[in-house]
């Protein structure tokens, strides 16, 4: 994990995402440990509060639980999930655009799939 002190996001929420991409990876999997807020503050020499509240967004989406006196939990289907929240947010930043340009462009369907079809073949 690594933390942009400078950057206009807030650090908690740059820990609930740090988070979610190791689960979003597998870096954390399913049913594992993931660091304890004690942990990641002292290694990262951030708040411990700031720490917990990116957790917390993490408990509230029913990515990791906790479990006292254990610590912090990746659930069952949490990977899923983000993969599902990432699918979502693809469609609305992305897929959006590309259809609205495509349409003023007037760039049928057929061409459009062509034109995605090149992309996926030159990467």
């Amino acid at each position: 994990m690594q933390f942009n002190f400078n950057s206009t996001e807030p650090i908690y929420l740059q820990v609930a995402e740090q988070i979610e991409e190791a689960i979003f990876t597998q870096t954390f999997a399913e049913g594992t440990q993931i660091p304890s807020t004690t942990e990641i503050s002292k290694e990262f020499h951030i708040n411990p509060a700031t720490v917990l509240k990116g957790m917390n967004i993490l408990v509230d989406n029913q990515l990791i639980e906790k479990r006292r006196g254990v610590g912090m939990f990746v659930i069952a289907g949490a990977q899923a999930r983000v993969v599902a929240k990432r699918r979502d947010q693809f469609y609305d930043d992305y897929v959006k655009k590309l259809v609205s340009e495509a349409r003023k462009l007037h760039i049928t369907k057929e061409e459009l799939a062509q034109l995605i079809e090149r992309g996926f073949a030159t990467q």
